[in-house]
């Protein structure tokens, strides 16, 4: 409740400055702001910093994408299961497997069906 008493009492006194101020004053600050942001200087920095955040971001984006084990959604989906692999192990080492499911004993454990 505190805080709720401060934070309105922060924005009377606020409020009650800016009135007196008036708009002249507020116009003042607007073209002060304008002739700042304008300068040669700030606009050659706000362009160093730019250039260096981008290079940041790309280079995080580069250590991600190389650190990951899929490029795209594509391979991710086009990766196969867990119980793909054991198939597929399960039928390079007993075989074509094609015999056996189509005999009614293919897939894990004696089981019919493949997956």
């Amino acid at each position: 409740m505190r805080y709720r008493i401060t934070f309105a009492a922060g924005l009377a006194i606020g409020y009650v400055l800016g009135a007196k101020a008036g708009r002249a004053r507020y116009e003042q600050i607007t073209r002060s702001a304008r002739k700042v942001a304008d300068s040669p200087v700030v606009q050659e920095v706000a362009g160093l910093v730019g250039a260096q955040v981008s290079n940041a971001g790309r280079t995080v984006y580069d250590k991600t994408v190389s650190k990951m084990p899929i490029s795209s959604v594509r391979d991710f989906l086009a990766r196969p299961t867990d119980e793909e692999i054991d198939l597929v192990e399960w039928e390079t080492v007993n075989g074509d497997g094609a015999d056996a499911r189509r005999n009614g004993t293919g897939g894990h454990n004696g089981t019919t069906g493949g997956r």
